[in-house]
């Protein structure tokens, strides 16, 4: 990095900071409360109070149950539980194979799909609009007699999109009844005799991805109409390292680790108490600030927006102009390779990025774009805001912007 350049991160969407109030919780909770909570001691019932604490704490801000709540360690262990458990599970009570999902998911989301084809499983990936947002009557008309599952990012990672979740939601609840009792009948078909939770259902089980989501908008499982959501620490200002998984009571899941009886045996493994706690606070930190940051980051997008298309000729937005998260900005520079352009960012002591971070040492084109058709000769980047962002940051960022695409657009 050149020395004596300011330092402007604009890469929130990767990860945020840890607040300092989380960061002074986790380290006394960890000096503190370092007995297993397993164990039947009293320094174990201390940590096992603490931790029990945070998963109450969470519940109460997302308006479910403590024990809906599983701690794992990290988004994608939330998402990979989430589907590769209820879809394994679905298998081992003879119950359907057929999973939905879109085109512009996250790896942890695609990933555990197409291992799940890998093993016989049926998956459709619902092409999202050209403005990157699904339309929900594609996704109801994906649904099949043996369809278990239904996938959908509440926010997309890259582009910021936000899917009509409460809408898709809505829709599988109003299926008419005879629709409803046919797929009934149909699944009970493909299991003979059997009946259990998979052949109670009137619908598909739908899970959500809200890691981008929280901190921003409404996550509560009731509101979406969702019966599984995953998120993590790492986007709201919390730790690494730790994910939630919101699972209601009547679903049944195949563990991933296998072991101890921890987590109501889903996540076998001990506890780590502070990241726990840390994750907690954080979430209602990120709550009680989200209406305030929502209007002030996105007065930030959109002055951003409109400053780079107005002054950098050969650019457009990648997903829908509103319809987005507040931090998100990714845009698209023709005759510009993004990689390159996020180097030559990076030199001048601004850290930004050109899609996922999960995706860094891979060298094809984003999926997510590629999916909007935006790939051919546009070179991208994904500039996310958050808490510390200021107006001068972004001056900052726009100058050397300018200065960059000039200089790459002459090579």
């Amino acid at each position: 990095m050149t020395k004596n350049k300011p330092k402007v991160y604009l890469d929130y969407a990767a990860t945020t900071s840890i607040d300092k109030k989380v960061n002074a919780l986790m380290s006394e909770v960890s000096a503190r409360f370092f007995g297993n909570p397993s164990s039947a001691h009293s320094f174990g019932a201390e940590a096992k109070k603490v931790l029990e604490e945070a998963r109450k704490k969470l519940a109460g801000l997302l308006g479910v149950k403590s024990d809906e709540i599983i701690f794992t360690g990290s988004g994608t262990e939330s998402v990979n539980l989430a589907i590769l458990g209820i879809v394994r599970r679905s298998l081992g009570e003879g119950g359907s194979r057929h999973i939905v999902t879109t085109n512009i998911e996250h790896m942890s989301v695609l990933r555990a799909c197409r291992q799940l084809e890998k093993e016989g499983f049926k998956v459709d990936y619902v092409a999202v609009e050209k403005n990157g947002i699904v339309d929900p009557e594609k996704v109801i008309k994906a649904i099949k007699p043996d369809t278990i599952l239904i996938s959908i990012q509440y926010a997309n990672n890259e582009i910021g999109t936000i899917q009509p979740i409460k809408e898709i939601a809505q829709k599988l609840k109003s299926m008419d009844k005879s629709a409803t009792h046919s797929l009934e009948n149909s699944r009970a078909k493909s299991r003979g005799s059997r009946v259990g939770r998979m052949a109670d259902l009137s619908a598909p089980i739908f899970h959500t991805d809200a890691c981008q989501a929280a901190g921003f908008l409404n996550i509560r499982p009731e509101t979406l109409g969702v019966d599984l959501l995953s998120f993590n620490g790492s986007k709201i200002y919390g730790p690494k390292g730790v994910g939630v998984l919101f699972k209601k009571n009547k679903i049944q899941l195949e563990p991933l680790v296998y072991g101890g009886s921890q987590e109501r045996g889903l996540r076998a493994g001990t506890e780590n108490v502070a990241l726990a706690a840390g994750m907690a606070l954080a979430f209602e930190l990120a709550e009680k600030s989200k209406a305030k940051e929502f209007k002030r980051v996105s007065g930030l997008r959109d002055w951003l927006i409109q400053k780079v298309q107005a002054e950098i000729p050969g650019t457009k937005l990648n997903g829908d102009a509103k319809k987005r998260l507040p931090n998100n900005i990714n845009v698209s520079f023709q005759d510009i390779d993004g990689e390159m352009l996020m180097l030559g960012l990076n030199r001048q002591g601004i850290a930004v990025s050109t899609g996922s971070a999960c995706t860094t040492s891979e060298t094809d084109p984003s999926h997510v774009i590629f999916a909007l058709d935006n790939a051919k000769g546009w070179g991208n980047l994904r500039i996310t805001l958050g808490r510390e962002t200021s107006l001068k940051e972004l001056e900052i960022f726009l100058k050397t912007l300018k200065e960059e695409v000039k200089r790459l657009r002459k090579i």
